[in-house]
């Protein structure tokens, strides 16, 4: 059964009674060529734990349940548990779960897992990604990488230089804990059904080591949440949105680091972010 099929789909959604959530986001993937995009970016091996968020009718599912030794899907829809069961009853090494993966420990399902390695995939829904992302990220994910499809434009600021239109705080936070991968971009049309919008699959691989050293991770994001805020605002004004610094000591951080206090967040790259965190750390902020 090609599952990607949109008569598969509709047969699916006619045997169940399913009705596809606008408010989850379920856009279903019906390009095979795309799909094996994803699973050859992700480098999946049979001593690998794929987990997969939001899996859908099993698309993605059944092509990783070739591959891996263990897949793991989680899926936030009640309704869709019993067509997973249905669509993925001819491999042993799935399991799927109800729950909402903001609230599922990941981790914990590594460790159990008896795998060498971890691997996240998935094709997000357009309203949490941000949020699903910076939670793996900031919860520390015991996971190789993480290649996801997401709208093209929140693709398009993770993956944004300094000095651009897209940059700002969750590129800064992404290329903190990752670098990044493009891997597709992917057009509305191969959706059932169409979203509005394209599409784009990145793979983030997480970092052995951060490309810069902090004296406190905190306030780094603290650095780098107070510049984006304002980001129309120079530096010599964005930081005082820290809240505890004054303008003086705003003035001697960046003359400290070489930066010219005209400049703005957008212009900074992870190092001078650094510098700026490293210097209020040391003042006790």
């Amino acid at each position: 059964m090609k599952l990607y099929a949109p008569s598969t789909i509709r047969e699916i959604k006619e045997k169940y009674g399913f009705k596809l959530s606008k408010s989850l986001g379920q856009n279903f993937l019906t390009d095979k060529n795309i799909i094996d995009k994803i699973i050859d970016a992700t480098e999946i091996t049979d001593e690998d734990l794929i987990i997969e968020i939001g899996p859908g009718i099993g698309v993605l599912t059944a092509e990783a349940c070739q591959k891996a030794k263990r897949v793991v899907a989680v899926e936030i829809d009640r309704n869709l548990i019993p067509i997973l069961e249905d669509t993925l009853s001819e491999y042993n090494n799935v399991e799927i779960i109800n729950q909402d993966v903001l609230k599922t420990d990941l981790n914990e399902i590594i460790e159990k897992s008896g795998c060498r390695r971890a691997k996240v995939i998935g094709n997000l829904p357009y309203y949490i990604t941000t949020p699903i992302i910076m939670a793996l990220l900031e919860g520390g994910i015991h996971a190789d990488s993480i290649t996801i499809m997401m709208q093209k434009e929140v693709a398009d600021r993770i993956k944004s230089n300094p000095g651009t239109k897209t940059y700002g705080a969750l590129s800064v936070a992404v290329q903190y804990y990752c670098t990044v991968r493009n891997v597709a971009v992917v057009p509305k049309e191969v959706f059932f059904p169409a979203p509005k919008v394209d599409s784009a699959v990145l793979r983030l691989d997480l970092r052995d080591e951060k490309p810069v050293e902090l004296d406190d991770e905190k306030m780094f994001f603290r650095c780098i949440k107070a510049g984006f805020g304002q980001r129309r605002k120079t530096l010599s004004n964005s930081l005082i949105g820290l809240g505890d610094v004054t303008k003086e000591e705003v003035k001697s951080c960046l003359e400290a680091a070489g930066i010219d206090e005209k400049r703005r967040a957008e212009t900074l790259n992870l190092d001078e972010f650094a510098a700026i965190a490293n210097y209020f750390s040391k003042l006790g902020k």
